[in-house]
């Protein structure tokens, strides 16, 4: 995105109002994938671009503003000690149907990242362990590739201390992501990965989803702080979560987030004849295994990914 608007409403003619709105629904999608890169929440990306078209400070204000996170969910079963406690509890995913919204103008000169790797889940968490001047500053000048003396007027600081915080972002950046290639999008192993993780969840099956992962694999679940970090770790915590769900039935929808393979989850009680949505489930990959499962527990999340009422046996994995 290289829109950046300068123009106040001081400076707005009379009767141009319906045309600025008119403007400023063009860049919409940009300006909310924007915020969602530095947020990591799409409600809250969403919330920002309503308030304002200048959106990078009033990110940075959304981020100092400890309302926005969440409470932690009480789980219905005794969970095992997980391996750590995370912050970035606000962490929610991207639907890909809303990246279609955004036009493919190519980034400025000074970009370093492209535009797939730049909303993928393991790059937008990494932004959110960072200050958030360092963020907004990976974002502006990496992503979107803004030249540095844009971005200190942007930010209301300097030249050389753009190029220190750029350092420090980058470095950051880089200790978080991945080396490894995933399969691409929408290619034969992507979906025979995420199929079998499919057929693995949906039956309880932990020894075939433990299978699937990485050695050095994660298990997140947002808003709840808990990760599993090893095989060892995730299978203790897929025993206790498969054997409080049975005899209930699970149904798994495919979609796509942060141009990954997802699913949202249902879960129908016993006797009932309708399934409530309870998650929307992200796979990390690497090389032709999972490297991170990251299990969002929002019940609403599935309607962001125009995923509305009853299920259909067709789309149901």
């Amino acid at each position: 995105m290289r829109f950046v608007s300068r123009t106040g409403p001081d400076h707005a003619q009379p009767g141009h109002e319906q045309a600025f709105r008119d403007l400023a629904e063009r860049y919409r999608g940009e300006l909310r994938l924007h915020c969602y890169r530095i947020l990591g929440s799409l409600v809250d990306a969403e919330d920002v671009v309503q308030e304002t078209l200048i959106a990078t400070n009033r990110c940075l204000n959304a981020l100092r503003d400890a309302r926005r996170r969440p409470s932690e969910p009480v789980p219905p079963f005794t969970p095992p000690e997980p391996t750590r406690r995370v912050e970035t509890t606000w962490l929610q995913p991207y639907p890909d149907t809303l990246l279609e919204q955004v036009a493919d103008d190519a980034p400025g000169p000074e970009a370093r990242y492209h535009a797939r790797e730049a909303v993928e889940l393991a790059f937008v968490t990494g932004l959110q362990l960072m200050p958030p001047r360092q963020a907004a500053t990976l974002v502006l000048r990496d992503v979107l590739g803004y030249p540095a003396a844009e971005v200190a007027d942007m930010l209301g600081t300097t030249e050389v201390a753009i190029k220190g915080t750029l350092q420090r972002a980058r470095a950051a950046i880089e200790r978080h992501r991945d080396g490894r290639p995933a399969p691409a999008p929408g290619s034969p192993e992507e979906r025979e990965l995420s199929r079998r993780f499919a057929d693995a969840f949906t039956s309880g099956d932990v020894d075939a989803v433990v299978g699937l992962l990485t050695d050095d694999a994660w298990l997140a679940m947002p808003p709840a702080p808990h990760e599993y970090h090893g095989a060892a770790a995730i299978a203790a915590f897929f025993r206790a979560s498969f054997g409080w769900r049975r005899p209930r039935r699970v149904r798994l929808v495919a979609t796509r987030a942060n141009t990954q393979p997802a699913f949202a989850s249902y879960l129908a009680e016993l006797g009932a004849s309708t399934d409530r949505p309870v998650e929307l489930i992200v796979l990390t990959l690497a090389d032709d295994r999972i490297r991170a499962v990251t299990r969002f527990l929002d019940g609403d999340l599935p309607r962001h990914f125009g995923l509305w009422g009853p299920l259909k046996a067709a789309e149901c994995l």
